[in-house]
């Protein structure tokens, strides 16, 4: 709540909004010449959070599974049910399930510490993370695609059959752009603006709450109930959106592998 309080106002008592400066914490301290900030703590906080999860949910597997087990099974079968196999077939979903798992669940805990107490910031919402995991999925997506068919992978993608060959001068062209450079900056700039956008616009709602409380006082309190109740909705609404994030990237990853594979190449 102090950090709120400092974030709302000043000396002068005014009120100040979220900067964009809050995804560019200063260093805590620094290992070897590599310094640590506070997003790259909550990043390193999350990946702990996964394995602890995943660890607890499988040490001790039972053929009738409790509670925790369940809901781990229950991520795990959703991964490949819903998005690799629906996607890949059993035979590439089976061989692509971890890549997919591992992005669906990073982007997930990483997600979710936006909305977390004392955390409050996803750590996908600096470019990092969600630039490392568009490049894994743009890699794999070239790998399956030569592995598939290493003659006619890349002369399909920049030539599709089927179309007049006078044409290909204004095809290929569009279909390299589209194919292999914007498809990791979308999936990139996709997840990155989502959790920005929900960072700021919780940080806007809790440090007015806390500016009406505490800075503007007198019947200006009444506002700070109304803001009080948009962020909490708002928070609501974050999980939500930390959830879809993640199914998105993940069944995107799978869509472009599955493009990659497909018998056309």
């Amino acid at each position: 709540m102090n950090l709120l309080v400092q974030t709302a106002s000043s000396d002068d008592g005014s009120f100040h909004g979220p900067s964009i400066d809050e995804f560019f914490p200063p260093a805590i301290f620094s290992i070897g010449g590599f310094e640590v900030n506070r997003i790259m703590v909550i990043r390193f906080i999350a990946v702990l959070a996964i394995i602890l999860v995943f660890w607890l949910g499988t040490r001790r597997m039972k053929i009738v599974p409790g509670r925790f087990q369940s809901v781990v099974e229950m991520g795990l079968d959703f991964t490949r049910v819903n998005i690799a196999e629906d996607l890949l077939g059993k035979k590439d979903g089976k061989r692509f399930l971890p890549l997919i798992t591992t992005i669906f669940f990073m982007v997930l805990f990483m997600n979710l510490t936006g909305i977390i107490p004392f955390l409050n910031i996803a750590g996908t919402s600096v470019i990092g993370v969600p630039l490392v995991l568009a490049v894994v999925a743009y890699v794999v997506f070239i790998y399956a695609g030569i592995k598939k068919s290493p003659s006619n992978f890349f002369r399909n993608a920049l030539f599709p059959p089927g179309v007049p060959k006078a044409l290909y001068i204004i095809v290929t062209p569009i279909e390299f752009v589209s194919t292999f450079i914007l498809r990791p900056i979308t999936l990139t700039l996709r997840l990155l603006m989502n959790m920005v956008v929900g960072h700021l616009l919780l940080v806007l709602f809790f440090s007015a709450t806390a500016f009406f409380f505490f800075t503007a006082g007198s019947w200006w309190t009444l506002f700070g109930f109304g803001t009080l109740a948009f962020g909490f909705v708002f928070t609501l609404f974050e999980i939500l959106v930390a959830v879809l994030q993640a199914y998105v990237f993940a069944l995107l990853t799978a869509v472009y592998i599955q493009l990659a594979v497909a018998e056309e190449h």
